[in-house]
């Protein structure tokens, strides 16, 4: 009989992927798919699902899934945990429970209590979107020391050991960013920033994109002040109207993190007579952010494919735990998504 190893060397990829194709599990090129279910047709490849199923079932495996933001305090993260999720319940086939656990922004005492305590549970992976801070690398390096795999998302922390990362590409993200700005300002553009904290690397990394975009293409364009807003919407209201109250030259805005609702309330207050034509870019697109594209307040905005930072990881978890596959790429970049009011 064929096996999922044999149909991955005559395609040239890996078991994982054959894997994630025959049971529709995961993202895999069109090409790649339809190459591999063309072998798998031609061999006659008949899956033993039900063996499979009740082999790992009888593990009873256990995997612990830590956001710093609940969806209430980040809408962003609202569909990420749709996509845990959804992933969650198809796992529920092979005897898969997912525990979600929240810790505040900035609090990296409340990650590590949230990974003891599901330690303590006796998870078998984690799923973490985890702050850039040494004790929690050490900590989650603890955990790969111990036979728990982990798996970093939406921001990385590639010294932590863990076996794989699922998210953006910041660097890249941010770059995309200045670029729509210098577009949308055409390089005439003095600039506030916000940042949601500077212990998150995917908001650090992506204002570093953005100043390096402008930085070489557009040298007229000036960043004033960078503020923190902490994700939060009420105190981005506050820092935005005291950014314009002390540089009311600004005429663009760079929102890098969350707490883009209440950065826009605070320029709708300050727009009047010469300052009416404010250009903002963002990141992420939730309800609100798309009322403001489609009211113009918002420029444009970059996404990051939030349900797949929610479900990849559980299937990276369920493959190396439950099938001792290894991932097949260490970093799985999501898709820069650009949407302006046109294409919403």
């Amino acid at each position: 009989m064929i096996t999922i190893q044999e149909i991955a060397d005559l395609a040239g990829v890996s078991r994982g992927t054959v894997d994630r194709v025959l049971n529709n599990r995961g993202n895999v090129k069109a090409e790649t798919a339809s190459k591999i279910r063309e072998i798998a047709d031609k061999l006659d490849y008949k899956p033993n699902k039900l063996g499979q199923a009740l082999s790992i079932k009888k593990r009873n495996l256990c995997f612990g899934y830590i956001l710093y933001s609940t969806p209430e305090d980040n809408p962003f993260f609202t569909q990420v945990v749709e996509g845990i999720e959804c992933k969650a319940k198809e796992l529920e086939e092979y005897g898969v429970t997912v525990l979600i656990r929240y810790a505040e922004l900035d609090n990296k005492d409340k990650q590590i209590e949230l990974i003891d305590e599901l330690v303590a549970t006796g998870i078998n992976g984690l799923a973490i979107t985890p702050l850039d801070d040494d004790d929690v690398t050490k900590k989650l390096v603890e955990l790969a020391n111990l036979g728990i795999p982990c798996v970093t998302v939406n921001s990385d922390l590639k010294d932590s050991k863990r076996i794989a990362y699922v998210g953006s590409e910041y660097m890249k993200s941010g770059q995309t960013a200045g670029a729509l700005m210098r577009i949308a300002t055409e390089g005439d553009a003095r600039i506030g920033v916000v940042i949601g904290s500077s212990k998150i690397l995917c908001h650090t990394e992506r204002v570093r994109g953005f100043k390096e975009n402008l930085e070489k293409y557009a040298p007229s364009a000036k960043i004033v002040e960078t503020v923190k807003n902490h994700d939060d919407d009420i105190e981005s209201f506050e820092v935005v109207s005291m950014l314009f109250q002390n540089h009311p030259e600004i005429n663009a805005l760079y929102l890098a993190s969350g707490g883009v609702y209440g950065a826009c309330r605070a320029v709708k207050s300050f727009k009047s007579g010469a300052n009416n034509d404010i250009k903002i870019i963002a990141h992420d697109c939730i309800a609100t952010t798309e009322e403001l594209i489609e009211e113009g307040i918002i420029t444009a905005t970059v996404c990051q494919q939030p349900k797949i930072q929610g479900s990849l990881p559980l299937d990276l978890l369920f493959e190396y735990v439950g099938m001792d596959i290894t991932p097949q790429d260490e970093i799985n970049y999501t898709q820069i998504e650009i949407k302006i009011r046109e294409n919403m």
